[in-house]
């Protein structure tokens, strides 16, 4: 058995006055551990959503009446508030492994070799959100489960979904200056499929606050509009982002991009119709909660998908320090 290595006082100050730069050098973890904590932390992101509306959809928005305690006399929730409580108190833990997924992420891309304070930064984005957001929710409790608050929340975790994605892409990639793989018109048309997702996403969170689910079962505030309307203005704009995503499909095979980005549009494509089919079904039977939390895991995977296509227009290559007295690349594309 190895000999365990004696901690100095010097180092228990250290750790305590910086502990991340302590773990770094201490730790160099191989690029293959640092994708899988950015993508841990993406996986959390989109669990926080599907747990978030199973919160929702089963009447438990209320479960807890109270935050940051689950009632005004217990931190947790107790027997006595029966299922309704377990569920909203649930999310509410769930939190901690969120906050932990990012973390871990953190003290991965903290203590790669060499450093990437990017990628480092990223990870801080994601903490931060994952902060807010949860004050958010405490507010969503406290003003008794107000459409705009929740539709405030929904709207935070896809800006987390896609601070993760982005990190998750960036440790697959160097940090050298991004080189196009596709011309000027086609990246305009992406970032024309960017916004309309971008709105669809939004009036999906008008439809959401305008509809029969509010999360409790007492009278809970409503959005003033007529549930119909906004539903059939979600559904054309979902429409737009098919015939966009159906449009670039072909502009990338007729200017012969790489395999990548037809990849990730045919993806988002097959994504979008069953999206499309769960969307319609759900609207045609009255808004089952399945099919509901079912739309709202695909909201997510939608959101995924749209940004792995924009991000799949470039690459970036690894940024490598010249040996000197040796002829070497000042680039290296990384696999």
């Amino acid at each position: 058995m190895g000999r365990v290595p004696k901690v100095t006082r010097a180092d228990a100050v250290a750790a305590v006055r910086n502990p991340l730069a302590f773990i770094a050098a201490r730790w160099t973890p191989t690029p293959r551990t640092v994708r899988r904590a950015a993508l841990a932390a993406l996986v959390m992101s989109v669990l926080i959503v599907v747990t978030g509306g199973a919160v929702r959809l089963t009447g438990s928005g209320l479960g807890c009446p109270t935050w940051p305690k689950c009632t005004d006399d217990s931190l947790t929730a107790t027997s006595a508030m029966g299922f309704h409580g377990a569920i909203e108190f649930g999310n509410r833990m769930l939190t901690y492994v969120l906050c932990a997924a990012v973390g871990w992420a953190i003290i991965a891309a903290r203590s790669e070799k060499p450093y990437r304070r990017g990628l480092t930064r990223l990870g801080w984005a994601q903490f931060w959100i994952v902060m807010s957001n949860a004050i958010l929710g405490g507010i969503v409790v406290l003003v008794g489960l107000n459409p705009y608050t929740v539709a405030a929340h929904f709207v935070a975790t896809s800006a987390l979904i896609a601070v993760a994605i982005v990190m998750w892409q960036r440790t697959r990639e160097g940090d050298g200056t991004p080189r196009p793989l596709v011309g000027k018109a086609v990246r305009q048309l992406v970032w024309f499929l960017v916004a309309a997702t971008v709105l669809l996403i939004l009036v999906g969170t008008v439809v959401t606050g305008a509809g029969p689910h509010a999360g409790d079962s007492s009278e809970v505030e409503r959005m003033p509009l007529d549930w119909e309307t906004v539903s059939k203005v979600h559904a054309v704009l979902a429409w737009v982002v098919v015939s966009l995503t159906f449009a670039l499909w072909f502009v990338l095979k007729a200017v012969d991009a790489p395999k990548d980005p037809l990849a990730r549009t045919r993806d988002l494509f097959l994504i979008l119709l069953a999206q499309g089919v769960i969307g319609y079904v759900q609207y045609f039977t009255d808004l089952p909660e399945i099919l509901v939390g079912l739309h709202m895991l695909g909201s997510a995977l939608v959101w995924i998908a749209v940004l792995r296509v924009l991000l799949a227009l470039r690459e970036r290559p690894e940024t490598v320090a010249e040996v000197p007295g040796q002829s070497s690349e000042a680039t290296l594309t990384r696999a």
